[in-house]
C-alpha cells in the first residue's frame, strides 16, 4: 500500500515510479480523492468545534433567560448532528475509495532496478557450476519418473484434474527429503527460525502481504470464506501484523515448510505437463522483517541463503536481476534463481527473494518501535522461496539421470534418503 502523504509531497516521483513499472500516471486521480477526503474531514471538524461552542452558547442563552436564542441553537445544534452523523458515513466512503484505488498498484522499483518491459529486460548478475554432460538426449522429468514407475499423472488427473500428480516410493521420499534438508540448511547454517502455520487464511491476512484484491482469481477459496495459501509468505509475514516490535529484536527471520496452493488462471497452456506449474505444490518459503536501513543488505542474504540450497545439491544456475517490467506486485526489488534443467535444454525459475518496502507493512500496520524510543516506523518485509520442492525435484531428476535410467541422488540429500545414492526402478 502506498503512503498518500509521500503521492502528495511528490506525486511526479510517484508518476515516475509508475512509468518504469509500464503503467500510466495515477497520482492526480489519487490526490484527487484525498483532497476531497481532506475538505470533508475539514468540514465535519469544523461542524464538532460549532458543535461544541453552541453547546456552551445555549447554557449561557438558558441563564440569560433567552429563550429564544437558546431554541434557536438547540435547533442549530440538531442540524449540525445530523450532519456529523451522515458525515462519518461520508468520510467512510471516501476513505474506502482511496484505499480501493492504492490497494491494486504495484510497489514502485528502487532506482538500482533495471529498465525493461518484460523478462527480456533481466539482467543476470552471476552464475554457479557447470551444467552436466550426457552422451545421449537428456530426458525431461516427466518421462524419467513415469519410466521408473514412480511418477502418475493420470491417476492424478482422475481424481483431481490436471496439474497434479501423485509420486511414490522413492520419489515420495525425495520431495519428504529435499524438504528436511532444506529445513535443516536454512535454520541451522543459515538463521531462520521454523514456523507451523495455517494453510487457510482471512482475507485480510490475503489483503496484508497483497494477493487480495488484485489477485483474486489466482487464489482457491473455500466455502466458508477462508483461502487456501499461495505460498506461506502469507502466514509467515502476517505474524507481525497490528504489532509493534522492538528495533533490538530485528531482523527476524523465519522459514516454514508447507503445500501451496495456485489457480494458474494466468498460465493456460503453460507446462501442461509435468511439475513446473501445478495448482498444489510445496515449499520452503523465507521471511525477513527488519528496519529500513537494514533490509537492501538482507535481500542480499536471503538470495544467498536460497542460493546456498543450490550448490549444497550440486546443482549448476544462474541469478537474474529482474527489471521494472518483470517484478511481482508487491516487490521493490527481486532476484530470480533459475536452475539448469538439461530435459528442457533452459534455465527455469527456481526461487525469487524479494524486497517489498513498507508496502506490506503499511497494510498490515506492522510497525517497530526505534531504539531512540520516538515514535514509531513501518518495518520493511522481505521474502523469497528456499526453495520451492517440486522444482528442486525437478531439477534433481534431469541434472541426476544416467544413460540406464536411474537417477544420481546427491550426496547431501543422501542421509535423508536411508543411505541410497541411486533412484532404480523397481
Amino acid at each position: 500500500m502506498h503512503d498518500i502523504k509521500a503521492i502528495r509531497d511528490n506525486p511526479a516521483a510517484f508518476d515516475a515510479g509508475l512509468a518504469r513499472r509500464g503503467l500510466s500516471p495515477m497520482a492526480a486521480d489519487l490526490l484527487r480523492i484525498d483532497a476531497e477526503r481532506r475538505e470533508h474531514v475539514q468540514k465535519l471538524q469544523d461542524a464538532q468545534a460549532r458543535r461544541n461552542a453552541a453547546s456552551k452558547e445555549i447554557g449561557e442563552a438558558m441563564k440569560a433567560g433567552d429563550k429564544a436564542k437558546a431554541d434557536a441553537l438547540k435547533a442549530e445544534m440538531g442540524s449540525i448532528k445530523d450532519f456529523i452523523a451522515s458525515g462519518e458515513a461520508v468520510e467512510r466512503e471516501i476513505d474506502q475509495r482511496l484505499t480501493a484505488a492504492l490497494a491494486v498498484i504495484p510497489n514502485l522499483p528502487l532506482e538500482d532496478v533495471p529498465e525493461g518491459k518484460d523478462e527480456s529486460g533481466n539482467i543476470e548478475v552471476r552464475r554457479w557450476g557447470a551444467p552436466p554432460s550426457f552422451a545421449y538426449e537428456p530426458r525431461q522429468h516427466f518421462d524419467i519418473g513415469e519410466w521408473l514407475g514412480l511418477m502418475n499423472f493420470e491417476a492424478a488427473a482422475r481424481m483431481s484434474g490436471a496439474r497434479f500428480v501423485v509420486m511414490k516410493g522413492q520419489l515420495a521420499r525425495l520431495e519428504r527429503a529435499l524438504a528436511q534438508f532444506m529445513l535443516d540448511h536454512q535454520t541451522g547454517i543459515n538463521g531462520y527460525t521454523e514456523h507451523f502455520v495455517p494453510y487457510m487464511v482471512n482475507d485480510e491476512a490475503m489483503f496484508g502481504t497483497g494477493q487480495l484484491p488484485k489477485f483474486a482469481d489466482d487464489l482457491f477459496r473455500t466455502t466458508d470464506g477462508r483461502w487456501l495459501i499461495p505460498t506461506a509468505e502469507v502466514s509467515l509475514t502476517n505474524l507481525v501484523r497490528e504489532s509493534i516490535l522492538d528495533e533490538k529484536d530485528l531482523p527476524l527471520r523465519l522459514t516454514a515448510y508447507t503445500p501451496c496452493f495456485r489457480a494458474e488462471a494466468g498460465a493456460a497452456g503453460r507446462d501442461t505437463r509435468g511439475m513446473i506449474r501445478q495448482h498444489q505444490f510445496s515449499k520452503v518459503e523465507l521471511v525477513s522483517i527488519t528496519t529500513p536501513e537494514q533490509s537492501r543488505q538482507e535481500l542480499e542474504r536471503m538470495t544467498g541463503a536460497a542460493e546456498s540450497v543450490l550448490q549444497a545439491l550440486g546443482l549448476h544456475y544462474r541469478v537474474m536481476r529482474l527489471c521494472s517490467g518483470d517484478m511481482g506486485f508487491g516487490s521493490r526489488m527481486t532476484y530470480d534463481l533459475e536452475v539448469w534443467l538439461p530435459g528442457q535444454n533452459a534455465f527455469r525459475e527456481i526461487s525469487s527473494c524479494s524486497v517489498c518496502g513498507d508496502f506490506q507493512s503499511r497494510r498490515m500496520d506492522a510497525r517497530f518501535k526505534p531504539a531512540d524510543g520516538k515514535g514509531t516506523r513501518y518495518v520493511h518485509t522481505l521474502n523469497g522461496s528456499g526453495l520451492a520442492v517440486g522444482r528442486t525435484m525437478v531439477a534433481v531428476l534431469e541434472n541426476g539421470q544416467n544413460a540406464d535410467g536411474s537417477v544420481t541422488i546427491p550426496e547431501a540429500l543422501r542421509p535423508y534418503m536411508g543411505g541410497a545414492d541411486k533412484i532404480t526402478r523397481g
